[in-house]
C-alpha cells in the first residue's frame, strides 16, 4: 500500500488538472459564446466605449454622469436605469458642474419627480457637491494612488460597486460581478482579476 499511495497522489493531483483544464477551457468559450451575443445584440459600441476609456480623459461631466449611473444601478436592472436616466441627467442639468453648483436642491427636487428614490437622489447631489468642493483633478490623483476603494466615500458607494464605478471611469479594473465570480470559480482560478487577464492575453 505504501507504495501506492505516491502514485495515488499523483493520479488525484494530475485529475485535478485536468479537471480544472477542462473547466477553464469551458469558461473561455462560454465567454466567448457571450461576447458574440452582446455584439449580435448590437452592443459592439459598449464595448468601443470601454476599451477607448481612460482616467486621464475623464471629464468632471464624465465622473459625474458615471456615478450618478453606478448609484441608480445599486440593486436595479440596467433596463430601468436606462429608461429613467435621461430625465435624471436633465434634471442635473446635464451633468454640468456649474450649473448644478447653482441649484443642487432644485436639481433633487426635480429628479425625484422623475425617480422617487429620495436615498439615491440625494446620494446622486452630496456626490456633485463633493466632486465641486475637491475637484476633479485631486479625486483623480487619489484614485491613483489607492485605486477604487477610494470611491466608497462617495455616497451610495461600497465596496463591490467601486470596481464598477471605477471601470467606468477608465481605470483597467474588473467588477467583481456575480457571474465573473462563478466563471472564475467553476474554471478553477479563483479570482475575477486574474480570470480577465488570463481571457485578454488568450483573445490578445
Amino acid at each position: 500500500m505504501k507504495t501506492r499511495e505516491p502514485a495515488l497522489a499523483s493520479f488525484g493531483h494530475e485529475r485535478d488538472e485536468v479537471r480544472s483544464m477542462m473547466s477553464f477551457r469551458a469558461a473561455f468559450e462560454f465567454y466567448i459564446r457571450a461576447k458574440e451575443a452582446v455584439v449580435a445584440a448590437g452592443f459592439a459600441s459598449e464595448l468601443d466605449w470601454q476599451e477607448r476609456l481612460v482616467l486621464e480623459r475623464v471629464t468632471e461631466q464624465d465622473f459625474l454622469r458615471e456615478q450618478a449611473w453606478v448609484v441608480l444601478s445599486s440593486g436595479m436592472r440596467g433596463t430601468v436605469v436606462a429608461g429613467v436616466f435621461g430625465e435624471i441627467s436633465a434634471a442635473f442639468r446635464g451633468w454640468d458642474v456649474a450649473r448644478i453648483r447653482e441649484d443642487v436642491e432644485g436639481c433633487s427636487s426635480r429628479a425625484l419627480n422623475a425617480f422617487c428614490h429620495p436615498g439615491k437622489i440625494n446620494a446622486i447631489a452630496e456626490n456633485c457637491r463633493l466632486v465641486v468642493d475637491l475637484g476633479l483633478e485631486s479625486i483623480k490623483r487619489e484614485l491613483r494612488k489607492e485605486g477604487p476603494f477610494w470611491l466608497t466615500r462617495l455616497h451610495y458607494i461600497g465596496p463591490v460597486t467601486c470596481w464598477h464605478l471605477a471601470k467606468n471611469l477608465g481605470l483597467d479594473v474588473v467588477k467583481p460581478d456575480r457571474h465573473l465570480v462563478r466563471m472564475a470559480q467553476a474554471s478553477g482560478v479563483m479570482d475575477t482579476t486574474r480570470l480577465c487577464e488570463v481571457f485578454a492575453d488568450a483573445t490578445g
